[in-house]
Order: structure tokens, then C-alpha cells, then sequence
């Protein structure tokens, strides 16, 4: 029993000593001071209460000191808790310091908290950015689409980093100064002849406006002759106004099919009064006979006037004789 007593003691020695050196990191405290950096034990173990990784506030501080900026250890931890990169930050400042560009700490954090790389930003100012735009199509006056390519130097501006633009503006704003450049070409050979004149047309709309960017030069790489749009557009324009003629056509035929039906049907509707009306007249006979209007004699002379005009429609070839 005695035995496993002192293991359990031991256990709760090594257990207590690495907790305390967690929450005391005095490793990190002398090498703060050998570095010439005054952090106390209590802000160390304030910082692992507030959840502050005390290795990333105190390097950071360290590499600051070293290049001569004046940061304390508040403005760090208060960077850290809103969500900030502190060391991304510190080497940000350090290198706009040895650029001669002008970022102080609270602008530098402002950049990081708005969702930028303030270090990249740094960068970029230095050392400026070539943005390529995805194919460009355009359609010059003669119908000729062209596709064009251009290659954007952008350099970072840092007072617009917060609030301004990003890049897809820029493309996309370039993109739009394409278009518009070359379909106020008379000609797409105007624009293979000059590129150039692409370029300087963009350029001169001032892009960069309202963006975290400052375009210095626009230049097209590449320059595709596309479809000829014009000789698209007149052909299915032909096709649609054949269509219409065919459509207006048809229309017409129907109309004229319909108009003979009409006719024919008039037609037959006239020849079947007829047929009715001649179906009454050996009644109109007989009842003129039973009446005393009509006698033998007058009869016969009928049948003999009837009989001459099938004779002559005969002879004229006008009709056919009637068969009694």
C-alpha cells in the first residue's frame, strides 16, 4: 500500500510540474528577456487564461523588437483575439519598413481584419502583380468577333486595401474596356494591325478607380480572329423571314383551299335545289291535269318546244339532249 502511495504522489508531482509549466512558460520568459523583450510571469500566465497562445504573441514581439518597431504586448493580444494574424502582420510591417512605405500597426491590423493579406499586400507594392484575363470576345463593326487576351500589372495600394475592390473588379472592368474598344472599331483588321490601341483605350478609362489596386500597365497578349457574327446574323435573319413567307404562304393556300370548298359546296347545294325543284314538276303536271288547267294538246306542245331546244343545244354541242 505504502508503494502505491508514493507512485500516485510521484504521478500528482509530474502532473502538477507540467501543468505549471504550462501555465508559467518560463522557457519562453527567459528567452524573452535574453532578447531584450520585457514580458513579466503574469502576463505570460494571462495570456493562457485569455486563451492567447503566449509563444505567438511573444516571438512576435521578439521579431518586432529586432527590426525596431515599437508594438507593446496589449496591442498584439487584442489583434490576436479579434481574430487577427499577428505574425503575418509583424512581417508585414517590417517589410513596408525597409520599402519606405508608409503602414503603421493600426492600418496594418485593419487590412488583416478585413479579410486581406496585409504581408502579401506588402508584396505586391513591392514588387507588382501580373493579373491575366480570361478570353476577351468582342465583335468589331464589319461583324468580325475577335478574342483577345490581356496580361494586367497591378501594384497594391495600400491606403485602398480597406474598402477597395479586388481583382475580379479589375478583370473585369478591363474585360468591358476590351469590348468596347474593339467594337468601336470600324474594322477587325484595325485592331490585328494595332493591338496597342486596345491597351491604351483601357488605360485611359482609369480601371483602377475604387479599387485596392493601381493598374500600371495593360497589355494584350493575344489576339483570335472568331466567327463572323455579322454573316451569322444575316443568314438567320434570312431564315426567319423564309419562314415567315412560308408561314404567309400557307395561309394563303388555306384561305384559297377553303374559299373552293365554300364554292363547292355552294355549288352542290344549288344543283340539289334544282334537282328538287325538277322532281316537282310532274307533280305541278299531273295536278294541273286533274284540275282542268292543263289539257292533252298543251301537253304535247311542250314536249315538242322541249324536244327542239335539246335539238338545238345538240347541234350547238351546248348540252346533251334530254332522254324523255
Amino acid at each position: 500500500m505504502e508503494g502505491l502511495a508514493f507512485i500516485f504522489i510521484v504521478f500528482i508531482c509530474i502532473v502538477g510540474f507540467f501543468m505549471f509549466l504550462y501555465f508559467v512558460p518560463v522557457g519562453l520568459w527567459i528567452t524573452a528577456i535574453f532578447a531584450g523583450v520585457k514580458v513579466t510571469i503574469g502576463s505570460l500566465i494571462g495570456m493562457r487564461i485569455r486563451k492567447v497562445p503566449p509563444g505567438v504573441i511573444v516571438n512576435s514581439l521578439i521579431t518586432a523588437n529586432k527590426a525596431g518597431l515599437k508594438v507593446t504586448t496589449n496591442e498584439l493580444e487584442t489583434h490576436y483575439l479579434a481574430g487577427g494574424n499577428v505574425p503575418n502582420v509583424i512581417r508585414a510591417l517590417i517589410s513596408a519598413e525597409k520599402a519606405n512605405i508608409n503602414l503603421d500597426f493600426k492600418q496594418a491590423t485593419a487590412i488583416d481584419l478585413a479579410g486581406r493579406d496585409v504581408f502579401e499586400a506588402v508584396q505586391i507594392s513591392v514588387n507588382p502583380k501580373v493579373i491575366t484575363t480570361p478570353k476577351v470576345a468582342a465583335v468589331a463593326a464589319d461583324g468580325i468577333q475577335l478574342i483577345a487576351i490581356a496580361r494586367v500589372t497591378v501594384r497594391a495600394s495600400i491606403q485602398q486595401l480597406v474598402g477597395g475592390a479586388g481583382e475580379d473588379t479589375i478583370l473585369a472592368r478591363v474585360g468591358e474596356g476590351i469590348v468596347t474598344s474593339i467594337g468601336s472599331a470600324q474594322s477587325h483588321k484595325e485592331v490585328l494591325a494595332n493591338p496597342d490601341k486596345i491597351s491604351k483605350l483601357v488605360l485611359s478609362r482609369g480601371l483602377d478607380a475604387g479599387t485596392a489596386f493601381e493598374i500600371l500597365s495593360i497589355d494584350i497578349a493575344d489576339v483570335d480572329v472568331g466567327a463572323n457574327i455579322g454573316a451569322k446574323l444575316q443568314t438567320d435573319q434570312a431564315a426567319a423571314d423564309l419562314k415567315v413567307a412560308e408561314a404567309r404562304a400557307e395561309e394563303r393556300r388555306a384561305m384559297a383551299v377553303a374559299l373552293e370548298q365554300e364554292m363547292i359546296a355552294k355549288a352542290q347545294e344549288a344543283k340539289a335545289n334544282v334537282i328538287q325543284a325538277e322532281a316537282e314538276i310532274p307533280k305541278a303536271i299531273a295536278e294541273a291535269f286533274l284540275k282542268g288547267n292543263l289539257g292533252v294538246m298543251d301537253y304535247y306542245k311542250m314536249q315538242n318546244i322541249q324536244a327542239d331546244t335539246d335539238m338545238r343545244q345538240s347541234i350547238s354541242g351546248s348540252g346533251k339532249p334530254k332522254s324523255e
